[in-house]
């Protein structure tokens, strides 16, 4: 048995437990219809114990769930038991850390919205160090250090041999804060617009002139899974992040990030007004 679920083991049974309140059943009916305790149902809602995808299937059949797509997604989920290379920080790391990092590696697109720094996946390694440099309370440097290499290892989803997508808008605020200085940023909008010329990257500005827009002041990171339904929504806190999964909260967020999208600028214009900020340095 788990003792320390990840945080898609929690979501994967997360998901099931909304399967089951759905049906109006409790945990011992659903135990009783599948011939077994009403305790390891609560296990496997809790993340603590491996759940096949003929068991996913058969609680599905119980529970009178017709969305075919969420039980294969469900299904898949059990199937990918792979050691992922965030374990390596499982010690050095706070665990949300780690959960960014595994819901990252399996989301099927990603879309950001940042109004203070650049999103992390295009940072350079000297300019996510300033970033860290300026954590209350104060990190260590090997602290900082830590966190840039496992910074630096998240963004392998944008090089992978099937990259995930991203979208990615940005406040001119955010490209015109000197992390580091002058060099450091000049080398980290470069270092944006090259990464911003790779077909499953696109960039959106939003400048100055455009005023007030819905989302100002919050830094959103949605990822996009295999169903609607297990996408998740992360805000980036002082403490870490926050993950968020009702389908309220995913609903609004897709709005909020919809509205910011159509206020920036396209991505053809974006980059031309990246170059004119980097030129201006």
């Amino acid at each position: 048995m788990r003792t320390n679920p990840t945080g898609r083991q929690l979501r994967f049974g997360t998901e099931l437990r909304k399967l089951r309140e759905r049906a109006g059943l409790t945990a011992t009916q659903a135990g009783q219809l599948l011939g077994v305790k009403q305790n390891q149902i609560s296990n496997m809602e809790a993340g603590r114990v491996g759940v096949s995808p003929e068991r996913v299937r058969a609680l599905a059949c119980h529970y009178d769930c017709a969305d075919k797509d969420i039980v294969a997604a469900l299904g898949h989920m059990t199937n990918d038991r792979t050691r992922g290379w965030w374990q390596e920080y499982r010690e050095i790391l706070p665990a949300p850390l780690l959960d960014l990092a595994e819901i990252e590696h399996h989301a099927r697109r990603l879309r950001t919205a940042v109004t203070v720094h650049i999103p992390g996946l295009l940072q350079t390694p000297e300019y996510a160090r300033e970033v860290f440099r300026q954590d209350v309370p104060e990190l260590s440097p090997p602290d900082i250090e830590h966190r840039v290499s496992f910074r630096i290892k998240r963004q392998a989803v944008l090089f992978r041999t099937s990259p995930t997508p991203h979208r990615a808008v940005i406040h001119e605020a955010a490209l015109r804060m000197r992390f580091g200085g002058r060099e450091v940023t000049r080398k980290q909008l470069r270092h944006l617009l090259d990464m911003g010329e790779r077909d499953h990257i696109t960039l959106q500005v939003i400048p100055f002139s455009a005023g007030t827009f819905a989302g100002s002041g919050q830094s959103i990171y949605y990822f996009l899974g295999p169903v609607p339904q297990l996408d998740t929504v992360n805000l980036d806190q002082s403490h870490g992040p926050v993950f968020l999964d009702a389908e309220a909260q995913l609903e609004k967020y897709r709005v909020l990030l919809g509205r910011m999208e159509a206020t920036a600028l396209d991505h053809d214009s974006s980059r031309d007004f990246i170059h004119t900020i980097v030129r201006d340095l």
